[in-house]
């Protein structure tokens, strides 16, 4: 065991060798070093376990092949592309929405380059860098004043903080639910300083059980989408129009706060109604407030709009430069908001609507075609087969409604591996290829996969299948 010990290269001799050949000139030396060390540990402890017993296996003929799979692989960067397969098209565990192409061009522009991020090219003097985005949203929307943090929830924070601190905010028991990341409106409100006062039943909200709790305390009514919870049954909620004339009765303002902003009609392509931003607005909501990704289809932000009279003082507030966007976020929405001036044009170019609008005829076709490439590199060693399926919008929106679509169901046969453990290994591929388990099957489905990924797919299941 001494002498296989001895034999192995020492340190300085595989970073010679590993940088002759110019394979990782990219990584760092101390990072390429650290990864070598870890390497000879694994071979020392292969040696002790009697893994490695003889000379010949300690040749650097026999050590080089080894080591490059193992610096390939322990070299990637930890965040990293996946291949989304599973059909849920703002999939929160996944990043969420995809950029259109004019987007990613912005931001690439904005880090490659200096910008007028706060500087106003009409006088020479410093700008604000809500002006690059804020008459869109006005345009967009209808409103009178907008600003852009960086996510809903900081969104609702900085809205509460500024306009109802220390005072009471009224919201239907049946709104104050928690969504993904133990994100709970209760909580948000005691950290904003405002006083949670909730009215009517989990089920039946009336608009006297509103009216009966406002006080001279009182500082707002809140409306809250309730993300992908629902009642089912018998139920009542009251209107946004029915509460913002209540609140006019009371001289009290009608925050909202949408969640994942929408500002596309989805009702011609089969899809039940969601109010828009647009809609709130005109229905008269003193603010409102909403993602930028998610549905919208940008990056990730929080979106606040409404009359300026309330968001004015919200711009003022101190908490607002620790929560504000930088130059990449606000490339990427500004690109974003402007393909909505055409919405044929943000449907056709935003990959968020294009997916969520694509055909069940479209995605058949799709899925034949990547059929037959997976039939060419996989060979016997799979039975690939399509299944009638549904995709879901996620991010919390339309959660009672499936998207048909077309599965590929991929089978191994021929194999000891099962569909779990086929499942398991393409999260080591490169990159991942992530799907889901249906009908006893590994499947695709082709709503979130696109054309030009087929190849790529094709590629790490047969490194898996059929290597």
């Amino acid at each position: 065991m001494s002498e296989l010990y001895r034999l192995l290269p020492s340190v300085d001799l595989i970073l010679q060798r590993v940088s002759e050949s110019g394979r990782y000139a990219h990584l760092p030396r101390p990072l390429l070093k650290d990864l070598v060390n870890v390497h000879l540990d694994q071979l020392r402890a292969a040696i002790r376990g009697q893994k490695l017993t003889t000379s010949e296996e300690l040749q650097w003929s026999a050590l080089e092949g080894p080591l490059h799979a193992f610096l390939d692989r322990a070299s990637r960067p930890h965040f990293r592309r996946v291949i989304n397969a599973t059909g849920v098209v703002v999939h929160t565990n996944l990043g969420r929405s995809l950029l259109a192409r004019p987007a990613v061009e912005a931001v690439t522009e904005a880090c490659v380059h200096y910008s007028n991020l706060e500087f106003s090219l009409d006088t020479g003097q410093r700008g604000s860098r809500y002006a690059h985005v804020e008459e869109l949203l006005c345009k967009l929307t209808g409103a009178e004043a907008g600003l852009v943090v960086n996510n809903n929830a900081a969104a609702v924070l900085l809205m509460l903080d500024t306009l109802a601190k220390g005072k009471e905010v009224v919201v239907s028991r049946g709104q104050l639910v928690e969504i993904g990341g133990s994100f709970r409106i209760p909580d948000v409100m005691a950290k904003s300083g405002a006083v949670l006062r909730e009215v009517g039943a989990t089920n039946r909200t009336h608009p006297y059980d509103y009216e009966r709790a406002i006080t001279p305390e009182t500082a707002a009514l809140l409306k809250v989408h309730t993300s992908n919870f629902r009642i089912i049954g018998f139920h009542k909620e009251v209107g946004l129009r029915e509460m913002v004339a209540l609140g006019e009765k009371h001289g009290l303002p009608v925050l909202e706060d949408l969640g994942s902003g929408n500002l596309f009609d989805f009702t011609p392509y089969g899809l039940d109604h969601e109010p828009t931003v647009q809609e709130a607005v005109a229905d008269g909501a003193a603010v409102v407030t909403f993602s930028g990704d998610k549905v919208l289809g940008g990056p990730q932000a929080g979106i606040i709009v409404g009359r300026k009279e309330y968001i004015d003082p919200i711009k003022k507030n101190p908490i607002n430069r620790a929560l504000r966007i930088d130059k990449m976020t606000l490339a990427a929405l500004e690109a974003t908001l402007r393909l909505y001036l055409d919405p044929e044009l943000a449907r056709r170019e935003i990959p968020t609507l294009r997916m969520i609008t694509a055909s069940a005829e479209e995605l058949r076709r799709q899925a034949s075609k990547l059929v037959r490439g997976l039939r060419r590199a996989l060979g016997i060693s799979a039975n690939i087969t399509l299944l009638p399926g549904a995709s879901r919008v996620g991010g919390g929106a339309y959660p009672e409604r499936d998207l048909p679509t077309t599965l590929v169901a991929v089978r191994p046969q021929g194999t000891d591996i099962g569909v779990e453990a086929l499942r398991d290994a393409l999260l080591d591929t490169d990159p991942p290829l992530i799907g889901r388990i249906e009908h006893d099957a590994f499947c695709l489905d082709p709503r979130t996969l696109a054309d030009a990924e087929h190849a790529l797919a094709s590629k790490v299941l047969a490194k898996v299948l059929a290597p």
